[in-house]
């Protein structure tokens, strides 16, 4: 099986969906240099900004599988615009005093060990290890946290205590999943054997 990335595969719709996700975050990254607190308008275009990018995160898996376009550069570009994003706007919100710092570390300690373990994965099987539902729910509900910090959620407030919590648990839980799901990829690919998802 032939599982070089081929830069040309950039070219696809979903490709590409995917990479104006990710150069989207940098001007999002900028914007938020202005204080959520002391400009509250900006708020509500931040959360303009946050659903651009949730609604093509959608798109980009529509079309790839759409037009059966699923492509190992699809896999890598994918994620790295979620986390790509993600790490952007929690550095920024944590600079504000928005977001605790016990979410910070372990949000960016999550991306860090999946991209490294990523990495060694792929240097094992010549292969993209593809990401799972656990990941994408993990992804999704760090999501949401960011947005009802975006939108002013008190920090003592029910829904941010849950969605805290919540995304902390799923955080290790996804690292934890990986890293299973790295050594199975591993044995299989000593055996030559993958599962198709």
């Amino acid at each position: 099986m032939n599982t070089m990335i081929n830069f040309k595969e950039i070219k696809t719709p979903s490709n590409l969906v995917s990479l104006f996700r990710l150069l989207l975050a940098i001007p999002t990254y900028f914007l938020l240099n202005n204080s959520l607190v002391v400009n509250p308008e900006l708020r509500l275009i931040v959360f303009g900004i946050l659903a651009v990018a949730y609604l093509s995160d959608i798109l980009d898996g529509y079309l790839a599988r759409e037009y059966n376009q699923i492509t190992e550069m699809g896999k890598i570009i994918d994620p790295l615009a979620d986390k790509f994003f993600v790490i952007l706007l929690v550095i920024q919100l944590f600079r504000q005093n928005l977001l605790p710092i016990e979410s910070l570390m372990i949000f960016l300690g999550r991306d860090v060990l999946i991209f490294l373990g990523g990495i060694f994965i792929q240097s094992k099987i010549k292969k993209v290890l593809p990401s799972n539902m656990l990941g994408k729910i993990t992804v999704f509900t760090i999501g949401l946290f960011i947005i009802i910090i975006v939108l002013g959620v008190g920090k003592n407030s029910f829904p941010f205590v849950f969605m805290y919590y919540t995304t902390i648990v799923l955080s290790i839980a996804s690292v934890i999943g990986y890293g299973i799901r790295g050594m199975e990829y591993i044995n299989w690919g000593k055996n030559g054997i993958f599962r198709k998802n």
